[in-house]
């Protein structure tokens, strides 16, 4: 394993802008860069042995500093999902929102997505940190975050979360990564499977409700590979992003999130994690977008009602750890 890093840009402020190539023994590598603590390329082999890369990224440091809507391959937080409009009660404590309703579903992750953070080389990884300080978009309490990357010779790239924080505040975060496997163009040989059978109602603007429904034999109904081409356009159309909790989930267990695979290519991605489901998001193919679909995993979307239904609080001096694991393959 090799790790390469140089300077891509910096910011208007001056702020340095880093990129990282983590390459392994096959050929394969990863690039992540220090602006928003982002994935920026994932290479890996088809199933003819051509390596290409396989996520949706800008092609310049200055697209990193200027992502605001989508925040492609960026590590999000304080809150990775939506939360409701009364804003979140923790410790006794009000936590604002940070944006309006009409907003982007990703509006609370712009505390960390938009920030450049401290990064650093650890022998086969590298470590982004950042400090998000007390009423920072409204959240109470000073928070700290790593986010670290490992890479192997067996082509599994795993992000783990940290966080502590100086008083109960909410966290909960995630990875944005935009997966295209057949290296641009369309999806519509992507199939995907997921180990979930429940998940969260939301109303119009992805705003959760707290409820879980089923999803057998409804158009959310994962349990066998399914094309995303025949998925896509309901979802997009409806305008929400779909919570999916994780089958049989336990706390701290890295367990089966789903498999995502191209029949074109015949590539494929295996997910794991210790959270306990998953959010669904599709690029937007506006403007000549490239399709893409990001499976974030994460912990449970704060309800709209307001009630603390499965969210992630964290209290003074304990530890936050959330571990996702992807798993690079062809069939």
């Amino acid at each position: 394993m090799t790790i390469e890093q140089n300077i891509w840009g910096a910011t208007p402020e001056g702020e340095v802008i880093i990129i990282y190539t983590m390459r392994n023994s096959r050929g394969s590598e990863v690039r992540l860069c220090n602006a928003g603590a982002a994935v920026v390329s994932v290479r890996f082999a088809d199933r003819n042995g051509v390596i290409g890369d396989t996520v949706l990224s800008h092609p310049d440091a200055a697209g990193y500093l200027n992502d605001r809507s989508e925040l492609l391959g960026k590590s999000l937080g304080r809150v990775a999902d939506r939360v409701s409009v009364f804003g979140m009660t923790v410790g006794g404590a009000m936590h604002a929102r940070a944006c309006g309703a009409e907003d982007c579903p990703v509006k609370e992750a712009r505390d960390l997505a938009s920030r450049i953070w401290e990064s650093r080389v650890e022998t086969n990884r590298v470590v982004f940190s950042i400090v998000s300080e007390e009423g920072n978009q409204g959240f109470c309490r000073q928070t700290a975050v790593e986010a670290v990357f490992d890479f192997d010779d067996d082509d599994n790239l795993e992000i783990t979360y940290l966080a502590g924080s100086d008083g109960p505040t909410p966290v909960n975060l995630s990875d944005n990564i935009f997966w295209n496997l057949s290296g641009g163009g369309d999806i519509s040989g992507h199939e995907l499977r997921l180990s979930a059978s429940r998940l969260v109602e939301t109303s119009a603007g992805s705003m959760p409700h707290g409820e879980m429904r089923d999803t057998a034999g409804t158009v959310h109904d994962f349990s066998s590979f399914r094309h995303l081409c025949d998925y896509a356009p309901s979802v997009v159309s409806d305008g929400r992003n779909p919570y999916f909790a994780a089958d049989g989930w336990s706390r701290n267990i890295l367990g089966e999130v789903g498999l995502l695979r191209d029949n074109v290519s015949g590539r494929s991605v295996e997910i794991l994690s210790s959270q306990p489901g998953c959010v669904l998001r599709f690029s937007d193919t506006r403007n000549g977008g490239i399709p893409g679909i990001s499976i974030g995993c994460q912990g449970y979307p704060w309800p709209a009602e307001g009630a603390e239904c499965g969210a992630v609080t964290l209290d003074e001096g304990e530890l936050y750890c959330q571990k996702t694991v992807y798993r690079f393959g062809t069939f």
